[in-house]
């Protein structure tokens, strides 16, 4: 920043003149201890080293706090914290908000309202993962809900909690996707809401045995994947480190949906995590 010295006055050597020597401003700089100088009546700041603030919200288990968007002082995030992003079925809160118009005025698509039915849509119509068909859990908090799903038979257990959160505000405001509460299997590269670009490097940890990782990347204005890894990275142990690189191509949402999934012993898909990311 530019520091500007006061203005000094000095009498000259004999009455008849007078002379008004002034200090020129100069760009300031940190000294040797590392301190910036201030500006007059003000304390120098002490050098501290960034920190992350935590969002209000409960963001995903399996997120990390993202860069944070420019933000308009006084204006409520969307989805109740500036980290979390929109992952499914609106892109925006306009998208969201004409559903709600229509909803008021029609009966439109009611499902929306029902966080069990929007995880199952969520899983099934978007992931294409028609297997996962059941709710093992639900529990609604506030504007937040976590329902668990699994595939259909008694041996398959909870394939993922899906993490939702009331898109705007009102009564009447539909649920959003944004991530999933991971526990034995992980997606936490990139980074929750990291900006990205193709090839993508996802990673994270799993426990499992003869595991078998895919990793897709989708967008809600696509049916078919921007992108899928190799079928399929052999993976397992107890808390191991799993890494994919998936190239995609096609992109025009502005948040992506990273989605990595194991199975084969009693159904094709019996666990899944899933990240959201930015492409601009």
């Amino acid at each position: 920043m530019n520091t500007w010295l006061p203005l000094r006055h000095f009498a000259a050597a004999t009455a008849a003149a007078l002379a008004l020597i002034g200090c020129s401003g100069a760009g300031g700089s940190p000294s040797a201890s590392g301190s910036t100088s201030a500006a007059p009546g003000t304390a120098a700041p002490s050098p501290t080293t960034p920190v992350r603030t935590p969002p209000t919200a409960d963001p995903p288990t399996s997120s990390r706090t993202p860069a944070a968007p420019t933000q308009t002082p006084n204006v409520a995030p969307p989805l109740g914290s500036w980290s979390l992003q929109p992952v499914w079925p609106f892109t925006t809160l306009a998208q969201a908000e004409a559903w709600e118009r229509s909803y008021r005025s029609g009966g439109h698509q009611p499902w929306h309202l029902d966080p069990d039915q929007t995880a199952l849509s969520f899983t099934r119509d978007f992931l294409g993962f028609e297997e996962i068909d059941r709710v093992t859990s639900s529990k609604v908090s506030g504007r937040h809900a976590r329902v668990g799903v699994a595939p259909t038979g008694p041996e398959g257990g909870t394939a993922a909690v899906i993490h939702m959160v009331r898109f705007g505000t009102g009564a009447d405001a539909p649920w959003e996707v944004v991530g999933t509460d991971d526990t034995t299997f992980s997606l936490t590269t990139p980074a929750y809401g990291a900006l990205v670009r193709s090839p993508l490097v996802t990673g994270g940890r799993i426990t499992g045995i003869d595991e078998s990782i895919r990793v897709q990347v989708r967008q809600p204005s696509s049916d078919a994947p921007l992108g899928t890894s190799k079928c399929c990275t052999p993976a397992g142990g107890d808390d191991q480190p799993w890494n994919v690189t998936v190239p995609f191509s096609g992109a025009r949402d502005p948040v992506l949906t990273v989605v990595a999934s194991t199975g084969g012993h009693v159904a094709a898909v019996e666990r899944f995590t899933v990240t959201a990311v930015r492409t601009r």
